[in-house]
């Protein structure tokens, strides 16, 4: 059983053209070291941000289909990786709401999962766009999705959904070892709660946490945190991207999430999954 693998996680200063995009994450996929079983992770509206209230709406395409789809499946074929496609517009059976739907693309280009966002940033944030109302044109979604890949049971989530432990409580039920978090966190709520989110996230669930998030000020003047990070089982970051636009890469050995969970059977050891749920 090969439980090794390269994780790896593209930020982005997204803008409102996809084109331009998906042509910078060709440019870094060009650059990250390749690896026999090799997952790779875009932030949150990889291919369209920072334009007004109806730019994903206009970008909105059925699940399977569309011009940034059949780019993913490109660009999973073309360098041989399991792309993780952070999150796209995909249409839904309210006309005036599209949803985020997070895609997982395998290495021949075949679309293996996907997941839509669960929980919406309707918030109020002390930055420059200061009110964030994403229910007025997204729709949420009602599935969890774990994808079963090659000795890896990968576990799908979007930016918001990470405050949000019962989703991947029920993800580890399933025998989730690597958590997804594509994301476009803001600036002051990710230098406050980004990292210890994160690594919040992968000590109780004794996985792995891939995070990519958007980075810098968009076009529309929204601020995002940056810092993408790879974190282990254990609550260790592996890599963590700053502020630019980049990449992170880290070689993890998956077998890690069982070699923890024997030592310390944390999910055996929950009473609220037993004798408390009555």
């Amino acid at each position: 059983m090969a439980t090794n693998w390269r994780l790896s996680a593209i930020q982005l200063s997204s803008g409102p053209e996809p084109a331009a995009n998906l042509a910078a994450v060709r440019h870094y996929l060009q650059q990250i070291p390749q690896a026999e079983q090799h997952l790779v992770l875009l932030p949150e509206c990889f291919a369209v941000f920072g334009g007004g209230d109806k730019l994903q709406l206009s970008h909105q395409a059925a699940i399977g289909a569309g011009p940034i789809q059949q780019a993913c499946q490109a660009l999973a074929a073309e360098f041989g990786v399991y792309l993780v496609a952070g999150s796209q517009p995909t249409m839904t059976a309210d006309p005036g709401r599209f949803a985020a739907s997070c895609l997982v693309y395998s290495p021949g280009g075949e679309l293996l999962a996907d997941y839509q966002k669960l929980h919406l940033f309707d918030v109020n944030v002390t930055d420059s766009t200061g009110s964030y109302r994403e229910s007025a044109t997204t729709l949420p979604g009602k599935k969890i999705s774990l994808c079963q890949l090659p000795d890896l049971k990968l576990g799908l989530s979007i930016c918001y959904d990470v405050r949000f432990p019962g989703l991947m409580q029920a993800l580890a039920a399933q025998g989730m070892q690597l958590l997804t978090v594509p994301s476009a966190f803001t600036r002051p709520t990710g230098a406050a709660h980004w990292h210890t989110l994160l690594k919040a996230r992968a000590i109780e669930n004794q996985c792995f946490v891939l995070a990519a998030n958007q980075t810098g000020v968009h076009a529309n003047g929204r601020e995002t945190y940056g810092h993408s990070l790879i974190i282990d089982p254990w609550g260790e970051v592996l890599a963590d991207a700053g502020t630019n636009p980049g990449w992170v890469s880290a070689l993890v050995d998956i077998s890690q999430c069982q070699q923890l969970g024997q030592k310390m059977p944390v999910h055996q050891h929950n009473r609220f999954n037993s004798e408390l749920k009555s």
